[in-house]
Order: C-alpha cells, then structure tokens, then sequence
C-alpha cells in the first residue's frame, strides 16, 4: 500500500502547489461493495496523505467539496490468482489507485500494488451486508474502469463525473443508514435519485434497506419490485438467500429469511407479469468436491424454485433449475463468511420461454 501511495501522490502530474482531495469510496471490484478491508485502506491513505504529502488537502466527499473541482482519488480491491485473474481459487489481491484531476479533465496519476490473501478482512460494510440482491450497475462499471481501464493522461469518462455529485449522496445514505439513522439514509437516496446518474443500483437497495429499516412495509415491497424489475431487466439478479451449511434448508436466524417469502413472491408475481421465463441457478463457495458443490448448488437451485412455484404450478413450464457450484465465484476466497456470501447466492436468469 506504501508504495502504491508513494506512487500515486509523488509522481502526480499537477502544476498546483496545493491541491484539494476527495476520495469517491474505494470498492471491491468483484462485488462493487465497500468492505472492512477497502475502508482501512481508505483511511491508510490519509493517514499517508496528511504525514508525507502536505500539498494534497483531503476534503469530503460532498457537492461542496466536488464544486472546486479537486482531484478525485478512486480505487479498486480485487482478489486476483498467480496469474492476475479474476477466476479459480484466489492468491492474492491487487490493488489499483488513480488520481482524477476534475480541472483538466483528466487521468494524472496512477498507483498499483499486490497485498497478501492472509489477515485481509473483505467482510462488507454493514449496508452492503443487509443489500439482499446484488447486481453491477454502469456506476459500478465506470468507478471501475476510471481506476482500472485507463491510462496516464487520458480524459476522464464523461459517464463517471456525471455521477458523482449524486455518488456523493449515495455515500451520504450509505453512511447514515450505517449509523442507523434511517430516515436521514432514505433521504439522501431520494435525493440522489433525482440528480444526473442517480438512478443506481446502490440507491435501489438503500430504499430498501432503509424502508425495511423504518418498518414501511408498503415502501419496502414497493422498493424490492422496483429492484426486481431491475434485475429481470438486466438479466442479472442475484439474491442473496442463506442456507444452513451442506443442506438446502435457509438458517434459522428469522431475522434475516423473515422477508424471504415476500421476496420470493415479487420475483415470482414481476417475473409472471413481464412473461419472462426463468432459470434458477444455484452457486456455493470454493468449499468441498466440486462434484458435491454442482450438487448441492442444483438442489438449493430446485428448492428455491419449489418455493416460487408454490400456489402457482401452472407456471412450472416457465421455469427450470441449475447448480454451477463454485464455477461462477464473485469473491473465491472459500473463507465461508460473510466476506463471501455473494458465492453463495441464488441466481434468477431470464431465459427464452
């Protein structure tokens, strides 16, 4: 991290004697979630910043703030093989730091660095923890390719500085809900929905989870639909639906399977009335005999569409069910926590009918 930092704040193209300083929060490039881990490194970073480089001024991250046109420091985490990829079982990870100047428009410095698998603590931050779904939206996909798919002088994504006033409030809510102060969260999501960029994925889920918060079940039903069509729209909806260890039954903690069944009955009614035909995937952590995981993650996959299908057995047609085991990992780290719950999610395909 020393030297990723070293690099991206020494070597940075700026003529300005000082310089302002935000940080749009740095991310888990395979979940697009902020965790324990991307948050120490966030703070390591300004720790770093404050000690070693007195011409950088770290501000907020707010609309005031991005209104002076700083620098925007975006970064990625990302659980990587021997080979630098994202697929098989995960060795270490990479990091990668970039400096956008919002004055020039433009990529001014880049750092990039390798940390050890070992005592890295991915869990995701409390709201990422609670999203029930997950999917990558284009905020997600241009925050990453800002830091990961540019070069050294090249103009910004027009599509990225867009976002960001309302990025900035998305962050607001993230951190408010965080701090359980769920209505101020619901507000700043409402907010950001109403900006350049502001229809996100993160803003969908923070309706949620703050409706849900706020015991508004109308709103929060509403909210998971608006999610749901989303999904089904994208042709990616990945929900996040826990089972006991080695069985197809969801754990007995009811306040997290509490809102499964509802969950279930959107994604059955919205899916039903826009004609789409599903295929229910089943995925599990890098844990065990591949041959037990495709197995496993194929009958969770049935159970869950038993669920779906449950009053409703004229829709069985429209449906099948399939296990991927863990061919399809997110994280792949097989540590079998919360770090890596998206691996083992139940995945809703719309397939031809």
């Amino acid at each position: 991290m020393q030297k990723a930092a070293d690099d991206l704040f020494g070597k940075a193209a700026l003529t300005d004697q000082q310089v302002d300083l935000v940080i749009d929060p740095l991310i888990d490039a395979a979940s697009g979630s902020q965790s324990t881990a991307t948050r120490t490194m966030q703070q390591t970073l300004i720790e770093i910043v404050r000690k070693s480089y007195p011409r950088f001024t770290v501000h907020s991250f707010d609309s005031a703030s991005l209104a002076r046109k700083p620098v925007v420091l975006v970064g990625t985490f990302t659980a990587v093989n021997n080979s630098g990829a994202t697929d098989g079982a995960r060795d270490a990870y990479r990091i990668c730091l970039t400096l956008a100047d919002l004055k020039s428009n433009s990529v001014v410095s880049k750092g990039v660095a390798r940390a050890r698998i070992e005592g890295v603590d991915v869990t995701p931050t409390q709201y990422y923890s609670d999203a029930p779904l997950w999917a990558k939206d284009q905020a997600t996909d241009v925050y990453i390719k800002t830091c990961q798919g540019t070069k050294l002088g090249e103009t910004i994504d027009p599509a990225y500085v867009e976002r960001l006033t309302a990025n900035a409030l998305v962050n607001d809510g993230i951190l408010a809900y965080e701090a359980q102060r769920f209505r101020e969260a619901l507000a700043y999501y409402r907010a950001a929905r109403t900006l350049p960029g502001g229809e996100q994925h993160r803003v969908r889920i923070g309706t949620y989870l703050a409706a849900s918060k706020l015991a508004r079940r109308d709103d929060m039903v509403d909210a998971f639909g608006d999610l749901i069509d989303y999904g089904l729209g994208a042709n990616q909806l990945m929900v996040k639906l826990l089972f006991k260890p080695g069985t197809t039954q969801f754990i007995d903690d009811p306040r997290i399977t509490e809102p499964y069944p509802m969950w279930l009955s959107q994604i059955a009614t919205r899916a039903r009335q826009k004609g789409a035909c599903l295929e229910v995937v089943g995925h599990t952590s890098r844990t065990g005999p591949p041959q037990v995981n495709e197995r496993l993650s194929a009958l969770r996959a049935q159970f869950v569409m038993d669920l779906l299908l449950t009053g409703m057995p004229e829709d069985r047609a429209r449906m099948i069910a399939s296990g991927r085991g863990f061919k399809e990992n997110l994280i792949g780290t097989g540590k079998d926590d919360g770090s890596d719950a998206l691996d083992r999610r139940v995945e809703f395909k719309v397939i031809g009918c």
